[in-house]
């Protein structure tokens, strides 16, 4: 079926290229001009797909002809191809953990034997998941959580502190925020993982803490947004040995 496509304006009064068209019942951008050709060019582009065609509009024609008002459909995603982020980043990702618990943890047999009070063996467990964190690592990459903790803390926010060991060993860093600092700072009560600064995976949750799917957020203004709660997270959390050390030196 042929779209239905409103003609927006042009950058040129003579030829009528380059141009801006709306599909009304999509509400995706149509632009045409000019094509980029120089492989130089061609060569420093990002995520340039076979079939897409580069093309140059000048900046004034999306300010003029572009849509004032967006309304974000959120482009919800399955945790399978949640999972893939993690392979398919190229320098960083970054965590923010909100929650007072975690409905996943408590299924565990680590979780249970923490409760029990014994001594939680990491080593060998989620043997695929480390593998992978350790191979990632092995590229350069970085992968980074901070965790708020609730005064006093809840058994969950305790399990992760001590499942922290796990994950420090793999490559990952992780470091702990008190709750009355995050609300001090106004970090937003959010789940959410940051990839390379430009694309944000916000976890939804259930009534009963399970996660359910995630959001991915690409618009840049919002994406920033995101990277200044993580640069103010980042910087007033400490590491989990001396975060772990300050709530046993106070029993």
């Amino acid at each position: 079926m042929a779209r239905r496509l409103r003609f927006n304006g042009t950058g040129s009064g003579v030829d009528g290229c380059p141009s801006f068209h709306e599909d009304l019942d999509s509400g995706e951008i149509i632009v045409h001009g000019p094509q980029l050709t120089d492989p130089d060019d061609l060569a420093r582009l990002q995520h340039l797909s076979p079939g897409e065609t580069p093309i140059v509009v000048p900046r004034e024609l999306l300010v003029d002809f572009g849509p004032k008002e967006v309304t974000r459909v959120p482009k919800i995603i399955d945790l399978d191809a949640f999972g893939r982020l993690f392979t398919s980043l190229e320098h960083t990702a970054w965590r923010l953990e909100a929650r007072s618990r975690y409905a996943s943890d408590e299924s565990t047999a680590t979780y249970a034997q923490f409760t029990r009070g014994e001594p939680v063996v990491w080593d060998g467990l989620d043997a695929e998941w480390c593998a992978n964190r350790r191979a990632q690592s092995a590229l350069g990459k970085r992968f980074e959580r901070v965790r708020i903790v609730d005064n006093p803390p809840t058994t969950g926010q305790l399990y992760l502190l001590d499942n922290a060991k796990r994950n420090s060993a793999v490559g990952e860093d992780i470091r702990n925020l008190w709750r009355a600092d995050a609300e001090r700072l106004q970090l937003p009560a959010e789940d959410f993982w940051i990839f390379d600064s430009r694309l944000v995976a916000l976890l939804n949750f259930d009534d009963d803490d399970n996660l359910v799917d995630v959001e991915l957020i690409t618009e840049p203004a919002e994406v920033l947004r995101y990277a200044q709660v993580r640069d103010a997270a980042w910087h007033h959390a400490v590491p989990f040995q001396q975060f772990a050390a300050q709530l046993t030196a106070e029993e």
